[in-house]
């Protein structure tokens, strides 16, 4: 059976309406003919992702996500999916959006990349964008 799982590491959060929310993300992995496996949500802070930004990744700069695709199948969802809940803040402030839907954007962020998406190039970045707000509407 497929698992959405959310954690907290670090931080007081609780997700709204996690089964409003798993049925969303299930339904986007489905509509792009992957397969759900598995996805861990872990909701930490800046200083928790920080460290595996910098233990993991080598990089040094804050982020609001990190996504390890834990697959070892093609088509196949399975993940941890770490998220600051204090970048989200700032960033829901910074571009005048609700919480809530800034915690979405980036939850589903996560699960485009691991639906193949990428987001290095501008042309990339903007179809990434198109795709984040296409989900939106669905949720």
């Amino acid at each position: 059976m497929p698992l959405i799982n959310y954690f907290v590491e670090d931080v007081d959060f609780k997700i709204p309406y996690p089964r409003k929310t798993s049925n969303w993300i299930s339904r986007i992995i489905k509509g792009e003919r992957y397969k759900l496996k598995e996805i861990n949500y872990i909701f930490c802070s800046d200083e928790y992702l920080n460290k595996i930004n910098v233990d993991f990744l080598n990089h040094t700069s804050l982020t609001d996500i990190i996504t390890f695709d834990n697959s070892s199948e093609k088509g196949v969802v399975e993940s941890d999916i770490y998220i600051s809940i204090e970048r989200v803040k700032e960033n829901s402030a910074k571009f005048n959006s609700g919480f809530l839907d800034e915690l979405n954007r980036v939850m589903i962020h996560g699960v485009l990349h691991l639906l193949g998406y990428k987001d290095k190039t501008a042309k990339a970045k903007a179809l990434m964008r198109k795709k984040e707000d296409a989900c939106l509407m669905k949720r």
